[in-house]
């Protein structure tokens, strides 16, 4: 069975000289994915590989979180992870509440309106701050759709479905 690999953050620098490392995190849930015993994957990019790296120590550190793995115990240990992704496997993720997901279960999701239109799929989704905005792909431009309860009415990760209410101004209707 081939892993559905998840990226959780970014290697970006090292932190001091005993094998700390500065990651820049995409994951909600820093503090379970970055515990002591917890299991990272860092991508290999010459040959697409998955390296398993088991974390020893996690603290946060201005903006960035830190992180140790066990064995590697000075910087000469983990510069060559300097630019590598993060990544975990689907079976690592923690399940959510009701009504909560994860952005990979709205990846792809078919997107029609409360009318019944289709509008597209959502292709990406930005996080620029109050609210995240899923980039909807129309086929013709992209719409960026705020995550908002007045413009998303129904997440079905199961059928890969949302469907969203279209307020005035949301959409231009020049074609």
């Amino acid at each position: 069975m081939t892993e559905q690999w998840l990226y959780v953050g970014k290697i970006v620098n090292t932190q001091g000289i005993r094998g700390e490392v500065r990651v820049v995190s995409v994951t909600d849930f820093p503090e379970e994915r970055y515990a002591k015993g917890a299991v990272l994957y860092v991508r290999d990019q010459k040959n697409s590989t998955y390296e398993p790296l088991k974390v020893a120590s996690y603290r946060r550190h201005k903006q960035f979180d830190c992180l140790m793995f066990e064995n590697y115990n000075s910087i000469n240990d983990v510069e060559k992870y300097k630019g590598c992704s993060l990544f975990v496997t689907k079976e690592q993720l923690s399940p959510l509440e009701q009504g909560d997901f994860y952005y990979h279960e709205i990846i792809g999701a078919q997107v029609v309106t409360d009318t019944g239109a289709k509008m597209g799929t959502v292709k990406e989704i930005l996080s620029p701050g109050a609210n995240d905005v899923w980039v909807v792909d129309t086929g013709k431009k992209d719409v960026l759709i705020p995550y908002i309860s007045d413009v998303v009415k129904n997440v079905d990760v199961v059928h890969k479905t949302v469907i969203v209410h279209l307020i005035p101004g949301l959409v231009d209707d020049e074609d």
